[in-house]
């Protein structure tokens, strides 16, 4: 297996538990990708922008979990323009059924939530 890529996670508050079960899945001894996950797990107090820019540039890449809370998400979407903004390889991840990209993914693609789709982007890293 290639090194442990380090991934940003992008994603709307109410989404938590579906990051959490996301970024658990990587423990899993089948699992056929290893990352570190870099995600705000709680909202910094002051600085938030220049602290979460600071995480994605150290991230090998960033993933958007993609919901339909994610129109709403002002700090999601924030993530997601400065990942563009930085040149990060960006991937967005269906979460259900909702299916509309969001406008700052910038021509990035989204795809379903699948071990197949997230270790490709994770080993194109």
């Amino acid at each position: 297996m290639a090194s442990t890529k380090v991934v940003f996670i992008a994603f709307a508050k109410e989404d938590e538990a579906s990051r959490n079960l996301f970024t658990g899945q990587r423990v899993h001894p089948r699992t056929p990708f290893e990352f570190t996950d870099m995600s705000v797990k709680q909202p910094y107090e002051t600085e938030w922008r220049e602290r979460v820019r600071a995480r994605i540039r150290r991230s090998d890449g960033v993933i958007a979990l993609i919901s339909s809370s994610t129109p709403r998400a002002t700090g999601q979407l924030w993530e997601i323009q400065c990942a563009v903004e930085e040149k990060k390889p960006l991937l967005g991840i269906w979460l259900g059924d909702y299916r509309i990209k969001p406008s700052a993914m910038n021509g990035a693609p989204c795809r379903e939530w699948t071990w197949e789709n997230v270790s490709s982007f994770i080993d194109s890293l």
